[in-house]
């Protein structure tokens, strides 16, 4: 009876030592294949926050000079609506910052100052003259990115944002004018952009003896030319 005895301990014994020994195996499996799965989801997890990041820019803007050529509209608010002309040069000191020169030609013109005239024979003002504008600004860029065509190919622009000021020169305008407002630029190729750009002018203004300070918004759409050709 003791021999069976002992023989029934050693079996159990040994079923338990099994039993454990198949325990521990599993969780180190079950551990190698959670460490499996975390590294995996690590990896795509980095490869995911590297697609995200802020990427180098495609084109390239610093040292580099513009030249625009815009057309568009000229709302004054004591003149009528006019068409405006303008030209542009501009030189990127960096990718962020630039220094643009502009030159302006627009049309003088008041339909009140018309119906004033005709019912009271008296000419209080010169009409339909020349409105030259000459302004210099500096360009911040706030915002890049790129824009998708459908199906087709990727562009890049610029969200900008224009300060300065300079003079308006025609026989209603005086003083300096203050000149801000935002721009967007469309790169096409290296060399090649679309820029749209409204600006806020606010200067001070006479007309029919009464002097006001006035904003004046330009509204332009262009192209530009950069060069060198390639950065």
């Amino acid at each position: 009876m003791a021999n069976v005895s002992g023989r029934m301990r050693c079996g159990v014994v040994l079923g338990w030592t099994l039993t454990l020994v198949s325990l521990l195996t599993s969780s180190h499996a079950w551990a190698e294949a959670d460490q499996c799965v975390d590294e995996a989801v690590r990896d795509e997890l980095n490869a995911r926050r590297t697609y995200r990041g802020v990427q180098k820019r495609v084109f390239q803007k610093a040292g580099r000079h513009e030249l625009s050529v815009q057309g568009g509209l000229y709302a004054a608010d004591l003149l009528s609506s006019s068409y405006l002309l303008t030209a542009a040069y501009t030189f990127h000191f960096t990718e962020h910052l630039a220094i643009e020169a502009s030159f302006g030609y627009t049309r003088a013109d008041s339909k009140l100052v018309r119906i004033v005239e005709e019912e009271t024979s008296f000419t209080a003002l010169r009409l339909n003259t020349p409105v030259y504008l000459y302004q210099g600004h500096l360009l911040w860029t706030l915002a890049y990115g790129k824009l998708r065509w459908f199906e087709g190919g990727i562009s890049r622009f610029d969200l900008q944002l224009a300060i300065g000021g300079g003079v308006t020169d025609n026989q209603t305008a005086q003083g300096i004018t203050g000149s801000a407002g935002l721009g967007l630029k469309l790169y096409f190729t290296e060399w090649l952009g679309l820029r749209v750009d409204i600006r806020d002018q606010v200067l001070s203004q006479e007309l029919l003896g009464h002097s006001q300070i006035v904003n004046n918004i330009a509204a332009t759409l262009g192209l530009s030319l950069f060069l060198p050709p390639s950065a």
